[in-house]
């Protein structure tokens, strides 16, 4: 299959690259200003010789991206916990299907995790839009992301659509190196995880054997991230706001930039991931449906069952659903003190978007109550 393309144009940096990809970071002064925010008061002298270090992906890795998604964690939020390791192992390589609520941490909060719980670091998928060449490149092919192009038409995006997930099979299969994808193209905006039929039918592309087999070779490993305060919510909601006024919404220049920067610094109270279990053996069942669709719909239905089972649901959430439904039936879950806080804090967020602040108030509540729905959504049967 890796015979078949040229990966040159979407790939991370091969090791070898990694000294002289470093290079021109440190030579950039943008370099610096990051330094500068994430480790105040080290000096360039410092921070050159901690660059002079980078020798591959691993070691950029190590010196610059872990201790800086640690130091932002600290920062950004009140604690970072997880759940799951137990149901992958180290020297494996998976496909993580995840849950998809900020731009960078999402990814970059399991890059920390798996060098902390003994794995090797996986490849990351990073949207063509968001590599806008020079400092970006560099930084994110060290840090092992690879591009995944968006534009084009039809047949321009079905090609698209076979290399990569060529390469996804590729790093997987004959790299043995994990894969990180989201469920679906753009962040979640309303707190509902929906994995998109699309996704699946582009992995299964490169396959060569059976539904079921080409799903095995991949091992697919539904993962859930939880934010107890939304990154960029009020971002999200204006954006769903306009939508609801406009039939298309157009982002403005610089958007996705300024997404990333609120995102990283916004206080997210308490995070949790979780890392699902394999799918293996229910591919094994999905070979009994004839109908490839029907296949590809179940096997979507297995994943945002993991996702919403594994989902870590926060008092906020309880509260949002309890608001919006007008009732006292999550009572239990949240105190008093935290109802009148959460709702403060939403009012306080609706004062600084335009627009009705009635509906922006309950884009909020169905934000936040979103997951809860989507628990309860889950039958005995969904498998």
């Amino acid at each position: 299959m890796s015979q078949t393309y040229n990966f040159d144009d979407i790939r991370p940096y091969y090791d070898q690259e990694a000294y002289d990809a470093m290079q021109r970071l440190k030579a950039d002064p943008l370099f610096m200003q990051l330094v500068s925010y994430i480790w105040p008061g080290m000096t360039e002298e410092e921070a050159f010789k901690k660059a002079e270090k980078v020798q591959d992906n691993m070691s950029f890795q190590l010196e610059f991206m872990h201790q800086a998604i640690r130091v932002i964690v600290a920062r950004s939020s009140t604690g970072l916990t997880c759940s799951g390791f137990e149901n992958v192992d180290p020297n494996q390589a998976y496909l993580y299907i995840a849950n998809h609520r900020d731009i960078l941490l999402d990814s970059a909060i399991l890059q920390i995790l798996l060098v902390e719980h003994g794995f090797k670091t996986s490849e990351i998928t990073f949207g063509n839009n968001l590599m806008q060449g020079g400092f970006i490149n560099d930084f994110g092919k060290l840090n092992r992301m690879f591009t995944v192009v968006r534009e084009g038409n039809n047949r321009e995006l079905y090609e698209i659509s076979q290399k990569l997930s060529a390469y996804i099979r590729h790093t997987i299969s004959e790299k043995n190196v994990s894969v990180w994808i989201a469920q679906r193209n753009g962040r979640t905006k309303d707190g509902y995880d929906l994995t998109q039929t699309g996704l699946i039918k582009m992995l299964n592309l490169s396959g060569k054997k059976s539904f079921s087999e080409n799903i095995k070779q991949l091992k697919i490993v539904p993962l859930s991230i939880s934010y107890e305060y939304e990154p960029c919510d009020h971002l999200k909601v204006q954006e769903l706001y306009l939508s609801s006024l406009h039939s298309k919404y157009v982002k403005a220049p610089g958007e996705d930039l300024n997404s990333i920067i609120t995102g990283i610094k916004q206080p997210k109270g308490r995070i949790h991931m979780t890392v699902g279990k394999p799918i293996l053996e229910e591919a094994d069942e999905l070979e009994k449906i004839p109908n490839e669709n029907e296949r590809i719909k179940q096997l979507v239905n297995i994943i945002d069952e993991q996702l919403y089972r594994n989902y870590k649901l926060w008092p906020v959430n309880y509260i949002a659903a309890d608001l919006q439904n007008v009732s006292t039936e999550n009572a239990s879950k949240y105190t008093a003190a935290e109802k009148e806080e959460f709702i403060a804090y939403i009012r306080q967020k609706v004062a600084g978007i335009k627009g009705d602040e009635q509906t922006l108030f309950n884009m909020f509540l169905n934000m936040y109550a979103n997951p809860v729905k989507a628990r309860r959504s889950i039958t005995v049967n969904s498998l």
